[in-house]
């Protein structure tokens, strides 16, 4: 369906008559009532509750505009409040500083992390056998990491010291061997240690 002059000037008119879009969708034929309103919209035509308050209301401005307003009398002024005498009221107690949250100390980067408690504890055989391992490391960058190389981030990152193991990975793991042991615990072991 396509938009003619003749079915524009329909809408036009029944737009103007107040007839719902269901209503001119449904005398035009082949459009929807979204198709009516978007149209309506597309060609600028106004908002009817808008236009008929507008209307409704010209008149009745008309004549409020035409009947002459009675002037108002003027109000007096009322009279100057006389100030308070002020008495002599102690001093105002200092007001207390208000006491802040301690806050964690920043460590600036590169810097070495102070140890943290842990809820998880490596177990130091777990620990002889990851160092052990640090020293065979391949050391790889970032870019150097593979799906078959170990991904064990080892040093701070924002260090140039920083890097990762690059063994080779356990199956199905993105770790070796040894830093498997300290990545995935037993459940069990993690729940003994909470206790």
């Amino acid at each position: 369906m396509s938009w003619t002059d003749e079915r524009v000037e329909l809408l036009k008119k029944m737009w103007g008559e107040g007839q719902s879009a269901s209503q001119i969708a449904k005398e035009l034929g082949g459009v929807t009532r979204n198709a009516v309103i978007g149209k309506v919209h597309r060609l600028g035509l106004s908002n009817r509750t808008a236009a008929a308050n507008s209307s409704a209301a010209s008149p009745q401005t008309e004549a409020k505009a035409a009947a002459p307003k009675p002037k108002a009398e003027p109000k007096p002024k009322p009279a100057p409040k006389p100030e308070p005498v002020k008495a002599e009221a102690a001093p105002a107690p200092e007001p207390r500083p208000v006491p802040t949250p301690a806050r964690k100390a920043i460590i600036p980067a590169g810097q070495p992390l102070p140890p943290q408690p842990s809820a998880n504890e490596i177990s130091a055989e777990a620990l002889a056998k990851v160092s052990e391992i640090e020293k065979k490391a391949k050391k790889l960058t970032l870019m150097d990491l593979t799906e078959r190389t170990c991904k064990w981030p080892v040093g701070d990152p924002a260090t140039p010291d920083f890097w990762f193991c690059g063994l080779p990975v356990q199956q199905g793991k993105p770790y070796c061997e040894a830093h498997v042991g300290v990545a995935f615990q037993p459940v069990n072991n993690k729940r003994d240690r909470r206790r």
